[in-house]
């Protein structure tokens, strides 16, 4: 399975064109499924803390956004696509991890549950936890299972995971550039914890208060770096064995029991 990951622009201005170059590469690297960053379609709006008004009226307008950018996924077909986004469920605003493909539109399949609080990141000001159901979805041959951002540091979710027959942990993020290192730690350790493919697109660029770290990357079940976006590479494309994730199951430290 060839699976990409990439980093795309906190700038309106620079979205459009960074998402049409992603196309292009997904295209030519005939890529089977895409990751996207945690909320691709909009600007990080969590930087500060919201008053009740500003925060429906700017919900609304992120919704929209995505709206739109979820219309734009068809460019990318037929690979199937995963990301998050801005939802209104049951009176409940939510960031909410999809899949989309051509064969069954936009599928739910996880709401963020860890969420932090602090400066430039006021995450639980802004939105709700979701339900804690971390639940895999079969898609094609892959098992994959979602991991939004600072999700990825409760590695008990990737051993759940791992037993849960998940192959592909997806873990759309938007981190600081002076986290890059602690964060592919984390990815390699969830790789390791689950036995699956660790594969994390983020965002980069910067604004008023933070200067995102963009490092997509991709990782294998024994915890081996196989690849990461940089400025000058902003999108990557891996084969990635799914058997070996299946094999990895069976081996050291996945096999132990509780």
């Amino acid at each position: 399975m060839k699976v990409t990951v990439c980093q795309l622009p906190n700038d309106l201005a620079s979205q459009s064109a960074a998402f049409d170059g992603l196309v292009t590469h997904v295209r030519e690297a005939g890529s089977d499924l895409v990751l996207l960053p945690e909320m691709p379609f909009s600007l990080w709006f969590f930087s500060h803390r919201p008053d009740e008004r500003s925060r429906r009226d700017v919900w609304h307008d992120i919704e929209g956004a995505h709206d739109a950018g979820i219309v734009r996924l068809a460019m990318l077909a037929p690979a199937i696509v995963a990301a998050t986004r801005p939802v209104t469920r049951y009176d409940k605003s939510l960031n909410e991890g999809f899949i989309w493909s051509t064969v069954s539109g936009y599928q739910p399949v996880h709401q963020k549950y860890y969420l932090p609080e602090e400066d430039g990141f006021w995450e639980a000001s802004w939105y709700a936890r979701g339900d804690g159901a971390f639940e895999p979805i079969a898609v094609n041959d892959a098992c994959m299972g979602f991991m939004i951002c600072s999700e990825l540091w409760f590695f008990e979710r990737a051993r759940v995971y791992g037993r849960a027959g998940v192959n592909i942990l997806l873990t759309p993020r938007c981190t600081e550039a002076g986290s890059v290192d602690k964060w592919v730690m984390g990815g390699r350790a969830a790789a390791v914890s689950a036995g699956a493919y660790s594969l994390s697109s983020n965002r980069s660029g910067r604004d008023n208060k933070n200067a995102y770290g963009g490092s997509g990357w991709v990782i294998s079940p024994d915890g081996d770096v196989l690849g990461v976006t940089s400025e000058e590479m902003p999108y990557l494309t891996v084969y990635v064995d799914l058997e070996a994730a299946r094999q990895a199951k069976h081996t050291y430290p996945r096999y132990i029991e509780e």
